[in-house]
């Protein structure tokens, strides 16, 4: 990998394929906000889903997962308060899920866990 940033194009990438093979619409990615940026916005049936994505060549700064904190899905809490303030159309029903990918230094792909409803 070269960079950080191709690093998160290339896992929101996956990301996105994971979701949709496993039947979520994807809505929108790299929504921004004044709460910061939400990577995926998709729906998942009656749902509207709010999704992290964390990737990870090396588990030199921990596994992807470790990197969602409470600070972190609190300030996603209010970044999808406010999105369904702008789309007052969408689903009433939330949710934020994490997809964690793990990856080896030359980008090959090792796994890819989809977590649902990582605010508890």
């Amino acid at each position: 990998m070269s960079t950080t940033r191709d690093l998160g194009i290339l896992g929101e990438d996956l990301a996105v394929k994971s979701l949709q093979k496993n039947g979520y619409k994807i809505l929108e990615r790299n929504f921004r906000s004044k709460f910061g940026e939400i990577d995926i916005v998709a729906q998942d049936k009656d749902t509207l889903v709010f999704v992290e994505v964390k990737t990870r060549w090396s588990e030199k700064f921990g596994l992807p997962e470790e990197a969602i904190t409470p600070w972190k899905i609190k300030r996603m809490t209010q970044a999808c308060q406010y999105y369904k303030l702008l789309h007052p159309q969408s689903p009433e029903s939330l949710r934020l899920d994490a997809v964690c990918i793990d990856l080896s230094p030359a980008g090959k792909v090792g796994e890819i866990r989809l977590l649902k409803n990582i605010s508890g």
